[in-house]
């Protein structure tokens, strides 16, 4: 068996410095992903939550014993998205965000090891939303991130010099989805310490986007 991965330390894009933006590309990668919508404090996000994981270590569990690969497995990601970036960093109304949570999984996993892994979760107590979860590759490219540490709800003066200021002022526009990547398990880290990489795709050319809007 191979030494086991951890893609975590080993991709650049997991890589953030607190409060300071930076450009970099992102590299195309595939996760486990499960959509919903609204508030994410409510039982609906939570339940997202507790059907992704035991599909995630099932994944490894298989890839460690089947294909003597072993890995740790990655932090929850968010992609989120609404009409209107307002509701992100200054009116902050959670009822109309969209989202996509996201765990991401080494390329050597394919859709086959999926299915298996979801027959064997499924045949013990299946997650409610076992069903809803997909394998998807996302392909990001240039991308703005920066390190947040403390409550999500502080967020919002980060995002807005990532937006506002930062991505504007390097002649970029924004494009995508707003992306962040848990790097503290909120369950059970106070808020006051949790470190979140905030990325938000952006674009050389304005095209047609509307400013202020993730298509």
């Amino acid at each position: 068996m191979t030494a086991k991965a951890d893609l975590k330390k080993e991709l650049d894009c997991y890589r953030a410095t607190r409060d300071r933006p930076r450009l970099l590309t992102v590299p195309d990668l595939q996760y486990l992903m499960i959509d919903g919508a609204g508030d994410p404090n409510t039982e609906a996000f939570a339940e997202a939550i507790t059907t992704l994981y035991p599909l995630a270590y099932a994944v490894k569990f298989l890839s460690k014993v089947e294909l003597q690969r072993d890995y740790v497995v990655m932090p929850l990601e968010g992609l989120w998205w609404s009409d209107d970036m307002a509701t992100f960093t200054s009116a902050r109304d959670k009822s109309r965000w969209q989202w996509t949570l996201a765990v991401m999984t080494p390329e050597w996993i394919t859709g086959e090891h999926v299915a298996a892994a979801l027959e064997r979760v499924a045949a013990k107590k299946a997650p409610a939303r076992l069903g809803d979860v997909r394998l998807e590759n996302l392909s990001e490219g240039r991308c703005v991130q920066a390190l947040h540490v403390g409550s999500f709800d502080d967020e919002a003066e980060l995002l807005r010099r990532m937006h506002d200021e930062y991505i504007p002022g390097h002649g970029l526009t924004l494009t995508g989805k707003h992306h962040e990547i848990y790097l503290s398990d909120f369950r059970r880290v106070e808020p006051a310490r949790c470190r979140t990489i905030l990325r938000q795709p952006v674009r050389t050319d304005p095209g047609d986007d509307e400013a202020g809007r993730i298509p």
